[in-house]
């Protein structure tokens, strides 16, 4: 029984279908919608796949967005299932404050992020860096107990937020370079060594925190723009938040 997978962030709709729910199964189809054009699905994108046999997604774009996408899903005849953060879940320990407060798409992260550690035999910490609208860092120890993370704003929000509060800056989006001679350019490259600057630091807290070198794994649309800047070993996984959902419906699945 095939499996779909959706992932709505705060400016796209992500989804995936694979052949069955299960980490590591093989994809059929996948593609990914702006919010404003998620109303389409069920007679355009959707409408080429066979039905799913089953779904879960995540959502941190709210209710009434959660709701137009079921509407989609009146296309075939399955339940709507959307994760809910809880104490623990598919070998993942929360640790946030508030669990159910922690957001569905990280918490899906961290346990995909769980997933590629296993598959390497490893006890190793794992650092989950999530490049969208917002930047996630979220770290996860050798035990796979989410520790904590840090929330901040991304390349457009940071843009954006120069615009407003300082005159003289609306220029276009220039190159992240080290030493940059233009306005354009050291915009974007404040920004990308901020972000660079606070996932290192981050990293060196993991190290010695938990004794060991974690797997650096970066995730969400605008992760490229991280990966030239950063001087440390990483992975880019752009299938995480769905890797993550296999495991969770994998896990229901067998309990």
């Amino acid at each position: 029984m095939s499996f779909l997978a959706i992932d709505i962030g705060n400016t796209r709709l992500k989804w995936a279908q694979y052949a069955s729910p299960q980490p590591g199964a093989v994809i059929l189809d996948s593609g990914a919608v702006f919010l404003e054009t998620i109303d389409t699905l069920a007679e355009d994108e959707w409408q080429r796949l066979a039905a799913p046999g089953s779904m879960l997604g995540c959502n941190v774009a709210g209710d009434a967005v959660r709701r137009r996408v079921e509407e989609q899903l009146e296309l075939w005849d399955i339940a709507p299932h959307w994760v809910v953060p809880s104490p623990h879940d598919a070998g993942v320990i929360n640790g946030y404050e508030h669990p159910t407060r922690l957001g569905s798409d990280r918490w899906a992260a961290l346990i995909g992020a769980r997933w590629h550690v296993q598959q390497r035999a490893a006890h190793r910490p794992a650092l989950v860096v999530m490049v969208g609208t917002a930047v996630a860092v979220d770290s996860l120890d050798g035990d796979g107990r989410f520790i904590g993370g840090l929330i901040m704003p991304g390349f457009g929000l940071m843009l954006r937020a120069l615009e407003q509060g300082t005159a003289g800056l609306r220029v276009p989006t220039g190159e992240v370079v080290d030493f940059p001679t233009n306005t354009s350019d050291a915009l974007m490259s404040g920004g990308a060594h901020a972000l660079a600057g606070a996932i290192e630091r981050i990293h060196r807290k993991l190290v010695a925190r938990c004794g060991a070198e974690p797997l650096l794994l970066m995730t969400g649309g605008a992760a490229v723009k991280m990966a030239p800047i950063t001087d440390l070993p990483f992975e880019t996984v752009d299938s995480l938040v769905f890797d993550g959902l296999l495991a969770l419906q994998s896990h229901r699945l067998a309990l």
